[in-house]
């Protein structure tokens, strides 16, 4: 089967995508679903795990049932380089799920979540007393209408399949 320039073919593809959609299938019902036995698709996710290509495996909680309704997008600013020690270290604050180096007007863009707005508020405060952050915007989710892992199955010939631009 012929592999793309990222070293999977079909089968890997389909596999991946279905393990980001639920990780708890055996891989007696994964095999069904992509053609091959329980054993080989033990041996692929083995590979994946290995290469790195699967980082890890990990239940996805409901923000409201854990507490943590409020979901928020906060840009950072800083004085010199972004990816200095003292920024990266806002890795470490629980509430951020995420941080991502930008290029534009904010150096970091945070994905946090909290209990409420004074919480917001309160690690908003922790933020801002890093000596290196200069400003930051704050932009509160109202609602959530698309949240997905990374898609394993978009590939350019199928986005030129499935992609029909308007009149």
């Amino acid at each position: 089967m012929p592999k793309d320039p990222h070293g999977l073919d079909a089968i890997d593809r389909k596999l991946l995508g279905l393990l980001s959609q639920g990780a708890e299938q055996t891989y007696a019902e994964i095999g069904k679903q992509v053609g091959l036995s329980a054993p080989a698709v033990h041996e692929r996710v083995k590979r994946y795990k290995a290469t790195g290509r699967i980082k890890s495996v990990s239940a996805q909680l409901d923000p409201a049932m854990t507490g943590k309704s409020l979901l928020a997008f906060v840009h950072v600013d800083s004085t010199g380089w972004g990816k200095s020690q003292a920024m990266l270290d806002l890795c470490n604050f629980p509430e951020v799920e995420e941080m991502h180096t930008v290029a534009g007007d904010a150096c970091m863009v945070l994905k946090v979540r909290t209990e409420n707005t004074q919480a917001l508020e309160a690690l908003l405060a922790r933020i801002y007393d890093m000596p290196e952050v200069q400003t930051t915007k704050s932009y509160v989710a109202l609602s959530t209408v698309l949240e997905r892992p990374v898609q394993a199955g978009i590939t350019e010939e199928l986005r030129e399949k499935t992609f029909q631009p308007r009149d």
